[in-house]
C-alpha cells in the first residue's frame, strides 16, 4: 500500500502486481521465468528495446499508465529504451539544496528501516540481509544501527537517479544476479530462489558520512547504467539510470548520521510506502 506525502492512499499498477504474483507464485510461472531469463533471450529482448522496432509500444504504454509527458523532454526518442530513460525537465524535479537536508535519489515508493544484526529486507520480491546485499559481512557491520532506505521504482516512474549530497565516491562494485531452483524435481514443493543483479558504491558525502548506494536491476532485461567510477560529485548531479525493467535504489546510512522525516517512518510502521520524488527532502542531518 502506498501513501503520498500529504497522506492520501493510492493504488498503482495492480495489473503489473498480479502479473508478477503469477510469475513468482506459481510453478508454471517460475519455469517460464527461467526461460525468459536465459542470456540469449534476455540479450535479444534488450536489443529489441534499443531498436526503432520497439517505438510502437511507447504510446500504448503512456496511455495505460497515464504518464504526464509534459514533465519530460520527449524529443529525439527513437526506441522504447529512449522513452524509458527520458529526461525530466529540471523545473519538474527541483533539487533541495539545503546542506542540512537529506534528499531522495530518485522517484519511487520509499520504506525506511533501522538496521540491526538480524534485519532482513524485502527488495524486489527477494529477501536480503545487508551482508547478502553487499556480499560483505565486514562492510555490513559498519551500518548496524543505521538506516536502510528502499526506493521501489515502478514502470511509470522517472528512471534516472542522482547523488544525495556532495562529495566523492569509490569505484562501482557489480554483483550478478542468480536464479535457480533448489528442488526442481518435486514440483509440488518448487523451492525457488532468486537474487537480482545489483551495483553499489560508497559515497563519501560532505554532510552524512559514508553512504552506500545500491542500484538493483530487474531479472529480465533491466540494466543499470552508472555514469562514473571514482568521481567528485555534487548534490543533485545525475548518477545514472535504469534501462527497461522495474528497479530499486537502496541507501545505507550509518548510525547517528541522519534523521528520517516522521511521515515516512510513520507510514513504514503502518505498512505503507511513501511516494517521494527525485531531489525532494526526506530527512535531516543529525
Amino acid at each position: 500500500m502506498i501513501k503520498t506525502r500529504d497522506g492520501r492512499i493510492i493504488v498503482t499498477n495492480e495489473k503489473q502486481n498480479k502479473l508478477l504474483s503469477g510469475i513468482y507464485g506459481t510453478v508454471g510461472g517460475r519455469i517460464l521465468l527461467r526461460l525468459l531469463t536465459a542470456p540469449v533471450l534476455s540479450e535479444a529482448v534488450g536489443a529489441f528495446m534499443d531498436s526503432p522496432l520497439s517505438k510502437p509500444f511507447i504510446k500504448p504504454f503512456i496511455r495505460a499508465n497515464k504518464i504526464d509527458t509534459s514533465q519530460y523532454v520527449m524529443s529525439g526518442i527513437s526506441s522504447y529504451n529512449d522513452f524509458f530513460t527520458r529526461k525530466v525537465k529540471s523545473a519538474a524535479r527541483p533539487i533541495d539544496i539545503c546542506p542540512e537536508h537529506l534528499i531522495s535519489p530518485c522517484d519511487g515508493k520509499l520504506s525506511a528501516y533501522r538496521i540491526c544484526g538480524r534485519s532482513v529486507f524485502r527488495i524486489k520480491d527477494s529477501y536480503y540481509r545487508v551482508s547478502d546485499l553487499l556480499k560483505s559481512a565486514a562492510l555490513a557491520e559498519v551500518y548496524k544501527g543505521g538506516w536502510c532506505l528502499i526506493f521501489r521504482l515502478e514502470v511509470d516512474d522517472y528512471h534516472r537517479y542522482c547523488y544525495v549530497d556532495s562529495g566523492t565516491k569509490s569505484a562501482n562494485t557489480y554483483i550478478s544476479g542468480v536464479l535457480h531452483t533448489v528442488n526442481p524435481i518435486a514440483l509440488k514443493h518448487y523451492n525457488f530462489y532468486k537474487r537480482n543483479c545489483r551495483e553499489y558504491t560508497i559515497l563519501h558525502t560532505d554532510g552524512f558520512g559514508d553512504i552506500i548506494q545500491v542500484e538493483v536491476g530487474a531479472m529480465l532485461v533491466g540494466k543499470i547504467k552508472n555514469h562514473h567510477e571514482e568521481h567528485a560529485f555534487r548534490r543533485g548531479e545525475e548518477k545514472g539510470m535504469f534501462l527497461f525493467g522495474g528497479s530499486t535504489v537502496v541507501l545505507l546510512i550509518q548510525k547517528d548520521r541522519a534523521e528520517i522525516d516522521d511521515d515516512i517512518l510513520r507510514n513504514t510502521a503502518d505498512g505503507f510506502e511513501t511516494v517521494v520524488k527525485y531531489g525532494e527532502k526526506i530527512g535531516n542531518k543529525k
